[in-house]
């Protein structure tokens, strides 16, 4: 068992195939607009202004719609609105699959119990640090800035995995990684797949495809998401009273996976992502 989206699980059970998820999903991102685009339709936000809310996201630890009315964008009415509109046009990827065929909408609530049973263990909005970690509350707010992150600038959908201490992490296409210093002191790791880093280049970048971006492109868009991360949890950190100084991101290769070394932990905390793919996310800790 492992944490997985409802349409994942299909395809493992052989009820869909991958073929017929991805159409669900398209169907899914044509309806399920952001708060942004959904501002943007309603006529109560430009393009400027949700490039100025982006912006300001960075930097500060606000969703949208709060960052809209902070900026004097939207009024509170206004942004209970748009979100009164998303909630109600929402379209759900069992629905979604529906609708492409993939069966009948009386099978549904089958195969939903199905799935709330194979992913009860997992069901929680909460990141539990492994006992024995030293500041766990602060690798907490590290992983959940680290999440809010993962939908607010790189605009992935995707579910965490249970936290777990590692001696090595596993490969993957690119590593992006980051020293802190200070009152919190490690490495931060963010691996990813060569798929997952043109989905995070399309969201940095604002564009609509990136197949023809050379790898440093690429690249600095995976160490800018790093950067962005960590720059969010040092102003976090600050607040708590600890100092916390960040060095550049860099690309690191690591077909093999890494090893961590002598004297340090790796503090992991992946996610899944919606089409299946996985981020990995990790920090090494010295004892």
């Amino acid at each position: 068992m492992a944490v997985k989206f409802f349409g994942q699980f299909l395809v493992e059970k052989g009820v869909v195939s991958r073929e017929t998820l991805l159409q669900a999903i398209e169907l899914q991102e044509s309806v399920n607009l952001s708060f942004g685009a959904t501002s943007l339709a309603m006529g109560i936000l430009t393009e400027a202004d949700i490039e100025r809310i982006h912006n300001a996201q960075r930097i500060e630890d606000l969703r949208f719609g709060d960052m809209a009315v902070k900026l004097g964008l939207l009024t509170s009415e206004q942004m209970m609105q748009v979100l009164t509109r998303q909630k109600n046009t929402h379209l759900y990827i069992g629905e979604a699959l529906v609708k492409v065929g993939s069966f009948q909408a009386d099978e549904l609530p089958k195969y939903l119990e199905e799935f709330k049973a194979d992913q009860a263990q997992y069901a929680t909005d909460t990141v539990v640090i492994p006992t024995g970690v030293s500041e766990p509350k602060i690798w907490e707010m590290v992983a959940d800035l680290s999440y809010k992150m993962l939908t607010r600038v790189a605009l992935l959908v995707f579910r965490p995995e249970p936290c777990f201490v590692a001696d090595r992490v596993p490969a993957m296409d690119v590593y992006a990684t980051m020293d802190f210093t200070g009152d919190i002191s490690g490495r931060y790791f963010m691996g990813v797949t060569a798929a997952t880093q043109k989905k995070i280049a399309k969201a940095i970048l604002k564009e609509p495809n990136v197949d023809n971006e050379p790898k440093e492109i690429l690249d600095d868009t995976v160490m800018e998401f790093v950067n962005v991360a960590l720059g969010n949890i040092a102003a976090k950190a600050a607040q708590s009273g600890k100092s916390m100084e960040i060095a550049p991101p860099e690309i690191i290769e690591a077909p093999d996976g890494i090893q961590v070394p002598d004297g340090h932990k790796a503090l992991c905390f992946p996610v899944c992502l919606s089409d299946g793919d996985r981020i990995e996310l990790a920090v090494f800790i010295q004892q």
